[in-house]
């Protein structure tokens, strides 16, 4: 008799993203909103260097934390875009996408029966990754009135003695929502006091357009607290090059190094190569790329509160997550039906979380044609709805 698949696999539930993502390539004619993935080819002069480190034999594993190199230009970057500084050489990690880190991190700190606070709505991974670390996911309900912020009076309700951590989103996905320098400095007395790691996952920093981009690794009374993640597949648009980093402590990035070298060994060798000329060269790239999302941000928004779409608007990132409740219908139907009708493909809200109801996801990383023709779909949708 064959033996069991593990329960808790067993019992995940498929990624909520790609459930629509897969049923709009069968249909003709869609225009799909819905994975978060830049529209822009990787620039050519990153796309160049990995080819010329090819050319000259570059081809074999590097070290396990990833080329030096790469690890002496992110924290640089981070240093002067971010103020947050790490040593290049015992608190970096080099990483097979953000997702990767997020995984090391969880495996890392987390013990079976540990709890890891989660925002919720947030991206669909971090509760799959710490169950699979035999650690209990404990939401925090983010709500639309504030933004759909952290607060310091949420955060101490969900922290108890079991609290190992908590994972992070800012800019958030889904909702594009940011927390300020001001914002943390609430919560950084409740972090410290407590003693709990947070998972930061910055990978939209890049993403941010309304004010300067904050972090609580900033914040030196909690820093060796933070576990800062971030990569290159969204501001630098390299999402098929899998490159992610992660920024600890020496003791904890030892820890999550040595689970990456024994299930990874090293990241791919050329997409090092690649990111060293985006750390280096790419940011005006970065800013381009930022000021077209712009664009496509303020022509979305207004357009979705016109049509009667309540739609905060979202200071960073490249999605909106407008609120769907005055159709009547739950965010699933919305968008089975919209896709249906209109042939618009969205996420439900409820991809995000349990209190994702009641709003789908849209991502704006789509040209403004594209978002032109999307949103006169949606209008006549919302017009002819029974």
């Amino acid at each position: 008799m064959i033996k069991s698949i593990n329960p808790t696999v067993k019992a995940m539930k498929p990624s909520g993203i790609r459930k629509f993502f897969d049923l709009a390539n069968t249909m003709k004619g869609v225009i799909s909103l819905g994975v978060g993935e830049p529209d822009f080819d990787t620039p050519w002069h990153i796309c160049e260097n990995a080819i010329h480190s090819m050319s000259v034999g570059k081809t074999h594993y590097t070290a396990n934390r990833g080329l030096l190199e790469l690890r002496q230009a992110i924290c640089q970057f981070h240093a002067i875009r971010y103020h947050q500084n790490y040593d290049p050489k015992t608190e970096t990690l080099v990483t097979v996408g953000g997702s990767e880190a997020i995984d090391l991190a969880m495996r890392t700190l987390v013990e079976p029966g540990d709890e890891v606070i989660v925002l919720d709505p947030n991206y669909v991974a971090y509760a799959p990754t710490i169950e699979l670390a035999g650690g209990i996911p404990v939401p925090i309900v983010l709500k639309e009135e504030t933004e759909f912020k952290c607060l310091p009076e949420d955060l101490k309700k969900a922290i108890t003695p079991k609290t190992k951590a908590m994972i992070i989103n800012y800019p958030s996905n889904p909702t594009g929502g940011v927390m300020t320098k001001e914002d943390y400095e609430k919560l950084v007395p409740i972090i410290k006091e407590t003693g709990i790691y947070v998972v930061s996952d910055e990978i939209y920093a890049e993403l941010s357009f309304d004010q300067e981009f904050a972090s609580l690794a900033q914040f030196d009374e909690v820093r060796d607290q933070i576990i800062v993640v971030n990569g290159f597949s969204k501001a630098f648009a390299m999402t098929g090059w899998r490159l992610g980093y992660a920024l600890a402590n020496r003791d904890v990035s030892d820890a999550m190094t040595k689970i990456h070298q024994y299930v990874i060994m090293s990241a791919p060798t050329q997409a090092q190569y690649a990111a060293i000329e985006a750390m280096t060269h790419g940011l005006d790239d970065v800013i381009r790329m930022r000021n077209d999302y712009l664009n496509r941000r303020n022509l979305l928004v207004n357009r979705l509160n016109r049509m009667g779409l309540d739609t905060n608007m979202p200071h960073g990132t490249f999605y909106v997550f407008p609120n769907i409740q005055k159709t009547g219908m739950t965010c699933e139907e919305f968008c089975e039906k919209l896709l249906e009708k209109e042939k618009v493909a969205c996420v439900p809200g409820n991809a995000f979380g349990e209190h994702g109801e009641g709003f789908i996801r849209i991502s704006y990383a789509y040209s403004i044609d594209h978002l032109k023709e999307a949103c006169d779909r949606i209008e006549h949708f919302l017009q002819n709805l029974d």
